[in-house]
């Protein structure tokens, strides 16, 4: 069994999806791992660390005829076209809206995999690359905005005076919130959050943050069974905008993480609540991939609107990325091992695993998954089990 780690090709990833742990675990089990020369710089994982860990170091040629590939965004034409049919594509694959983009990885004959659909089940804890990508984002939101204040987060008293802790605002208190919330309290800030999901309100006021939200019937209804937040009705928006404009123009700091799966991000705070906010402010929007929270929000500066400043990064664990590298590539071992036939050292696929039923896009030159394949194709429980399977 051959696995092939490319160099990530998109501008802005300096994210790589292997470690030289990673790779030491998967010779363990007579697995042949090549890495493209240079994929793992952008992280700090210079090529004599993966070679040390029993790694080729090999080029794009040797995607041909890997069984696996293994990368951090999804691959392009270019890219997959120098893929074997038939390989498993494993990647954070951004599958909503990009009906295109699948057709053609579908036509290609991959069989690919989308890492951020990994259900939230225990055996998969291990696997959930939203959790480790998302806890790091919410640390680095803090960072960036402490280092965009002008002012200490801590409270100081000094004999030439109290210096104030500052403000912090966190919207939203998913993983990426909750790692805000903590990293800016152990930076000295006074801390208050809020998240339309209830079972939020506990888990802010453990980590010592005053919570703020409207908590009407809605409100006590607003989670999925998988822990997600629901789409909230215009009447609760509008209540509950106006209770956090009030009281965003008390604060220092707003970390907005809103995010809903598929759709476009939730527009949480407007011009006019920037306005509202004291001069020298600072807003961090952790949702521009999805067209951000924040309206006037740039992806990738920091844009000044009035006297508060809005930082909009797209991809905010590539700010961190010799530990997102290192946690991403620990999400994709533990997916993977569960593919390898120990006996025969070799990818076997079971269709019947609710991992893959939950994360496989394409296979046998379709769009199998039930929530991206097109009306006419096949159901995904008609299609015959078979595995790809290669000589170790």
């Amino acid at each position: 069994m051959k696995v092939f780690v490319p160099r990530e090709r998109e501008d802005g990833e300096p994210r790589v999806a292997a470690s030289p742990d990673t790779v030491k675990r998967l010779a363990g089990y007579g697995v042949e791992v090549v890495v493209e020369a240079g994929a793992g710089d952008a992280s700090r994982l210079p090529d004599d660390a993966f070679a040390a860990a029993g790694a080729r170091i090999g080029s794009a040629e040797d995607a041909r005829d890997a069984d696996a590939v293994l990368k951090v965004r999804r691959p392009n034409p270019d890219e997959f076209a120098g893929y074997r049919c038939g390989a498993a594509v494993i990647a954070i694959m951004d599958p909503y809206g990009r009906d295109a983009e699948l057709a053609a990885m579908a036509d290609a004959g991959i069989q690919a995999f989308a890492m951020e659909l990994m259900p939230r089940i225990t055996r998969a804890q291990t696997m959930d690359v939203l959790s480790s990508q998302a806890n790091l984002a919410g640390y680095q939101a803090v960072i960036d905005a402490a280092a965009t204040y002008d002012r200490a987060f801590p409270m100081m008293m000094t004999a030439a005076g109290t210096v104030p802790a500052a403000r912090v605002f966190v919207m939203g208190a998913g993983v990426a919130g909750l790692q805000a919330i903590a990293t800016a309290r152990r930076l000295g800030a006074v801390v208050t959050a809020t998240d339309v999901r209830p079972a939020a309100k506990e888990q802010v006021e453990s980590l010592g943050a005053k919570f703020i939200a409207v908590e009407d019937e809605e409100f006590r209804a607003a989670e999925t069974a998988g822990g997600y937040a629901k789409q909230m009705s215009a009447d609760y928006q509008a209540k509950q905008a106006e209770l956090t404009a009030s009281h965003i123009a008390k604060q220092d700091v707003v970390v907005t993480t809103a995010l809903i799966p598929g759709r476009p991000a939730p527009r949480l705070i407007t011009r006019a609540m920037l306005e509202s906010m004291k001069p020298g402010s600072v807003v961090v929007d952790l949702a521009l991939e999805r067209g951000g929270n924040v309206e006037g929000a740039e992806a990738d500066r920091i844009a000044e609107i009035g006297a508060v400043k809005v930082v909009g990064y797209r991809n905010v664990p590539g700010r961190i990325a010799a530990t997102a590298s290192l946690l991403y590539a620990r999400n994709l071992f533990a997916f993977l091992e569960t593919m390898i036939d120990k006996d025969t050292r070799s990818l076997k696929i079971n269709l019947e695993d609710e991992l893959v039923k939950a994360t496989m896009l394409t296979r046998d030159g379709r769009v199998v998954h039930p929530g991206f394949a097109p009306p006419d194709s096949s159901p995904a429980d008609e299609i015959v089990e078979a595995s790809a399977e290669r000589d170790a």
